[in-house]
């Protein structure tokens, strides 16, 4: 059963939102004796649960209470607002397919799911870095652009920002090796040791697909108006 939901709806719609529905999780020393909190902790379990009964009702109603203080947290640590948003929504997807999995004994619904959220954003930490890297590497001055290497950064910056849809539009331009090498770099987080293994190629003809098609975008991205 698929599900459809709106990255935009996880964002809280003033600054207040997010500190209010973070004052629902405190440290669990700080729960201790608060009727409210635990009231409402069992309830997220009880939502949880029914969400792995397939409960579409319960699914929205867990979205609409969590959804604030998870967005706030994915922004915290990748600090772009739509970026949050994707994440929030993948972990939710996520929620829809593996509430059957949680534990209550092991810890609170919010807790569940902010891990998600927070392992989510974590791996796109990571695969902006991965990419500023490849960025860094794979523009080689033997190819008539040295001044490349002090810019790259400014420009995977650049890149991180757009929306992922612009994105992928532009690697679609590539001739098709490249774009398979780019799509594994920018989308899969993959060096480009582990590109070579996934593609079966040799690892210097990764690298010069590679270069090329970075050289294709930058200057897609240079001269967009």
């Amino acid at each position: 059963m698929s599900l459809t939901l709106s990255p935009c709806a996880a964002a809280p719609r003033k600054t207040g939102d997010a500190a209010s529905h973070f004052g629902h999780w405190a440290p669990a020393e700080a729960m201790i004796g608060s009727d409210a909190v635990l009231e409402r902790a069992r309830e997220d379990s009880a939502l949880l649960e029914r969400v792995a009964r397939q409960d579409r009702a319960a699914f929205a109603l867990l979205y609409d209470r969590l959804s604030p203080p998870l967005y706030a947290t994915a922004l915290r640590i990748l600090r772009d607002p739509a970026e949050a948003q994707d994440v929030v929504h993948d972990a939710f997807l996520s929620v829809w397919d593996k509430a059957g999995t949680f534990e209550a004994k092991r810890g609170s619904a919010f807790a569940w799911v902010v891990t998600l959220v927070r392992n989510r954003a974590i791996d796109r930490v990571r695969a902006r870095r991965r990419r500023s890297e490849l960025l860094a590497e794979s523009v080689p001055g033997d190819l008539g652009y040295t001044e490349v290497a002090p810019t790259a950064a400014g420009h995977e910056s650049a890149v991180a920002n757009e929306d992922a849809q612009a994105v992928r539009a532009a690697i679609e331009t590539l001739p098709l090796e490249q774009r398979r090498a780019l799509e594994l770099a920018f989308f899969g987080g993959l060096t480009q040791e582990q590109i070579s293994q996934s593609l079966r190629e040799p690892l210097g003809t990764v690298k010069a697909r590679i270069r090329r098609g970075l050289i294709k975008l930058r200057e897609h991205f240079t001269h967009r108006p």
